[in-house]
């Protein structure tokens, strides 16, 4: 697969490029949280009859979650917790959680996803 960003180069964004990524951005993430949801779905489904296919339920899912994770790095961006995003701004991050449908927040290279403040 080729890959979009050079892995050894950082990508920076401004808050129009990273909104006219976000449609994409958010496909990705929509299908892999269908997909983790419906594992979920089948694992509570088991109430723990099954610990053989529960583990390989769950391995499905970290799977999944690994491939999204891989998919977003690729784009230039940074995966930061489960369907969080994280578009480098060169003066800090530009802060995307799913499924919010614009770049609306953003936050300090310190500051985790909680020190986010809205943009104006």
């Amino acid at each position: 697969m080729e890959k979009i960003v050079p892995v050894e180069q950082r990508r920076f964004f401004t808050r129009e490029e990273a909104q006219t990524l976000l449609p994409l951005v958010y496909r990705i993430t929509e299908s892999s949280q269908l997909f983790v949801k419906k594992q979920m779905n089948r694992l509570e489904a088991l109430k723990g009859s099954n610990p053989v296919l529960a583990a390989e339920i769950e391995s499905i899912i970290d799977t999944e979650v690994a491939r999204w994770k891989q998919k977003i790095s690729r784009l230039g961006i940074f995966p930061k917790g489960l369907w969080l995003a994280d578009f480098d701004s060169g003066e800090g991050y530009y802060c995307w959680k799913f499924p919010e449908t614009e770049i609306r927040f953003s936050h300090g290279y310190q500051d985790g996803f909680t020190g986010r403040t809205e943009l104006q």
